[in-house]
């Protein structure tokens, strides 16, 4: 594993670039980590990390799809400069060409669908393998940013954001790993995938709504038409699991905004200042 740094202006952090980095569960991939602005300098401080999915989207233009990345370090330093969040550290994960299985939720394929749907669903999108992608991150890439970079570890300043799959993968993360992540963003959840039966395991599985953070949000056009009948029922249960509206929980609506990194770009602020409010 190589590391590489590209640093940006002095508002906007740093960017490292972690190629090839190994996995006993899945393959190998690039690891795009940000730096908040003063890291190198205040010495003595420990900062919350956010773990990004389509980790090639979030910083750079250059990686991103269609050439138009998330800006997220841009988000970050504005965001800073508001004095609306605290600084944090971004792990911004890259796909590989398993993204879809990678992010599919695994327990919701089987425990959700029927043998004759799973045999269909195989066939159209492949075995789901989202179980080891995350093991892959809790046991793996998480203990090794916290033994290499200054963070806080405990579940209170861990967070993970994702948009369309990795939407999924994010809220099926904070069910699965309570105990290891505070927070979670979806961003235009896809929640069609998996026979729309993510809304059926999330009845079943939220986390504590004292102890836990989430964020969602959708468009109403191209791919994310038809998201907003699945939120609205996503967001009756989490008012009867005991999520406060503001407080535990945030759904937003964004009329006229489709499905892409631009609609992504334009409103990431918003995530990032919920799960990193003062």
């Amino acid at each position: 594993m190589s590391r590489e740094s590209n640093s940006q202006d002095e508002e906007c952090g740093t960017v490292h670039s972690l190629s090839g980095f190994p996995s006993e569960y899945v393959q190998p991939r690039h690891i795009s980590l940000w730096l908040p602005p003063g890291y190198d300098t205040e010495t003595d401080q420990r900062y919350p990390v956010i773990y990004a999915h389509d980790g090639q989207n979030l910083f750079d233009p250059q990686t991103a799809f269609v050439g138009v990345d998330w800006g997220m370090h841009l988000a970050m330093g504005r965001l800073l400069a508001r004095g609306t969040v605290r600084k944090a550290l971004i792990v911004g994960i890259w796909n590989s060409p398993a993204r879809y299985r990678e992010y599919d939720p695994q327990k919701v394929f089987e425990d959700y669908l029927s043998r004759q749907e799973q045999a269909v669903y195989v066939r159209e999108h492949g075995q789901p393998s989202s179980d080891s992608y995350l093991q892959y991150i809790v046991r793996e890439l998480k203990p090794f940013i916290d033994s290499r970079y200054r963070t806080l570890p405990a579940r209170v300043d861990t967070f993970i954001i994702g948009s369309s799959m990795g939407g999924m993968i994010s809220a099926y993360a904070l069910c699965e790993y309570p105990e290891i992540f505070g927070g979670a963003a979806c961003l235009s959840t896809h929640w069609p995938a998996v026979k729309g039966r993510m809304v059926d395991y999330l009845a079943d599985r939220l986390p504590d709504p004292h102890a836990h953070r989430l964020y969602f949000d959708y468009g109403t056009e191209t791919i994310d038409a038809p998201y907003e009948a699945f939120q609205l029922k996503v967001d009756e249960i989490l008012r009867r699991r005991g999520f406060i509206e503001g407080e535990h929980w945030v759904t937003r609506k964004f009329s006229g905004d489709d499905h892409s990194e631009r609609a992504w770009r334009r409103r990431v602020d918003i995530p990032l200042k919920f799960l990193l409010k003062e």
